[in-house]
């Protein structure tokens, strides 16, 4: 089966704010983020009921953790059917939570 992934509005903007202010110090650091994001988020399209629960209240919010050098981002997703994820939230991992 697979899924196919999508992001949110918010979600986007994440991504957009992550790749901005990465940046701004380092462009190639950047690059390198944003395709370990995207690698990552791959996986979702296969195995998304392979990463951590979010919620013991909803176990299709789910999170995926990306590593990336020594820290890393963690994606708040949510499986909403048999054929879609949408992707909620993106953060860095030094961030504070989602809402």
């Amino acid at each position: 089966m697979t899924y196919r992934v999508r992001f949110t509005p918010r979600a986007a903007d994440d991504l957009q704010r992550l790749f901005d202010f990465l940046a701004a110090q380092d462009l190639s650091a950047a690059e390198r983020a944003r395709d370990a994001i995207g690698k990552a988020v791959d996986v979702l399209q296969t195995f998304p009921f392979s990463c951590r629960k979010a919620s013991p209240e909803n176990p299709f919010l789910r999170e995926l953790v990306i590593g990336f050098g020594s820290h890393g981002y963690v994606a708040l997703f949510e499986v909403e059917s048999s054929q879609t994820v949408t992707v909620l939230a993106v953060r860095h991992q030094r961030e504070d939570d989602y809402f």
